[in-house]
């Protein structure tokens, strides 16, 4: 697929939650990575706002570990601490592939849809780790990137057949990817097979709620954001690759 990579996530821990759950209290980390925290570790390798990511496929390499630990939140109603706990993933380690398209709800940023030059971008980004730091769905969760070709290597799943896990949360939708001016939440039941999730596209999800209004965030070139142009000779020179 054109505009595609595919790197190695991994870490000590991971907590993927339902975003219900981040309020405080207790919490549970899904099975497997949502879409959106598999979105979020490709926007912290790569991202500008004149592109959006679509994730492709995940690859489970380690088995499904569990682990359960005490914490001690503040309370969401008065800032107290209280005694909570927290079951994360253990040793997880997932292999992802994903692809970017423009931004079609983004026309004042056309002149940044060079396709050659992003991809070239991001595939440098993945090589070096990322730009920004990687968490496995919760900040306390450190991950690291590295460059990997999918199927590669042995994942304990490869021969374990089909596995549903249940209706789980997918993804957000912000006004900058519909066009609209809702903040929606997405929900489908993943399934996996041989170890390999196939993602829908967010537009394709059966279940979709709208959380709250929500205001697109304005950019400009020069102001708040660096064209690819520019990135691209900053990292690459005038060589044309």
């Amino acid at each position: 697929m054109r505009n595609q990579i595919e790197f190695v996530v991994y870490g000590k821990y991971a907590l993927f939650t339902d975003p219900v759950t981040r309020i405080g209290g207790e919490k549970f980390s899904y099975q497997i990575p949502t879409y959106q925290a598999l979105k979020g570790i490709v926007e912290s390798i790569y991202w500008k706002p004149s592109i959006n990511w679509i994730i492709d496929q995940v690859r489970v390499i380690n088995p499904i570990q569990m682990e359960v630990k005490s914490m001690r939140p503040m309370k969401y109603q008065d800032h107290k601490n209280e005694l909570a706990y927290y079951t994360y993933l253990r040793n997880p380690k997932y292999q992802v592939r994903a692809h970017f398209g423009f931004n079609k709800n983004r026309p004042d940023l056309k002149h940044d849809w060079n396709e050659n030059k992003h991809h070239n971008i991001a595939k440098r980004s993945v090589e070096r780790g990322g730009r920004r730091d990687i968490f496995l769905g919760s900040r306390e969760c450190q991950g690291y990137v590295e460059a990997c070709d999918f199927e590669s290597g042995i994942g304990v799943y490869k021969e374990s057949g089909d596995i549903s896990f249940g209706r789980m949360f997918h993804g957000f939708t912000y006004p900058d990817e519909s066009g609209g001016d809702d903040l929606e939440a997405r929900f489908w039941i993943p399934e996996m097979k041989n170890g390999v999730i196939d993602f829908i596209p967010p537009e394709e999800c059966p279940m979709v709620r709208s959380v709250k209004k929500y205001n697109q965030k304005k950019f400009e070139i020069g102001v708040n954001m660096n064209s690819v142009d520019n990135e691209h000779k900053e990292i690459f020179g005038e060589e044309d690759i």
